[in-house]
């Protein structure tokens, strides 16, 4: 079994209430998702509905000090309240799109890798956690590369 999660909604809670202005000085932008599928919100791990506010920056969601340290953009919805955080269950957001997902080793090095459709990302973390190195996968959305959410050993 894996465990899905999102990232905590409190650290971008502050985008939300600043002005565009103050956004773009930060390399960050105010969006209004426009289609469903389009704005995957890396909080709920769902897509945004046409109409909805999302801020998109950049994050830091591999910090080890490693050559593999890595940052992209991601999508946060302004109504984002509690984390995705399920086991078994895999987010409607990732089923809908082809995948890349990357295990690290404790120390934040890549082990493994590979590229899976989301509905069939159950038998490439299989593969992935089979390995005894294998500490946690990141799975990014392989047509723009961006970060959408890690899993972990349930």
């Amino acid at each position: 079994m894996f465990r899905f999660k999102g990232l905590s909604a409190a650290p971008f809670q502050p985008y939300h209430a600043m002005t565009d202005a103050e956004l773009l000085a930060r390399g960050a932008r105010r969006m209004v998702a426009d289609a469903k599928p389009g704005f995957p919100c890396r909080v709920s791990l769902e897509d945004a509905e046409p109409g909805e506010r999302l801020v998109l920056l950049n994050f830091e969601h591999q910090p080890a000090h490693t050559p593999y340290r890595a940052t992209g953009p991601i999508f946060v919805r302004e109504t984002a309240g509690a984390a995705y955080d399920a086991v078994g269950e895999v987010p409607s957001s990732l089923r809908t799109r082809l995948l890349s997902l990357r295990a690290y080793d404790a120390e934040g090095v890549i082990v493994e890798a590979g590229v899976a459709p989301g509905a069939g990302i159950e038998t490439l973390l299989q593969r992935l956690f089979a390995r005894a190195d294998t500490d946690v996968v990141h799975v990014h959305y392989a047509s723009r590369g961006c970060y959408a959410c890690k899993v972990e050993r349930a």
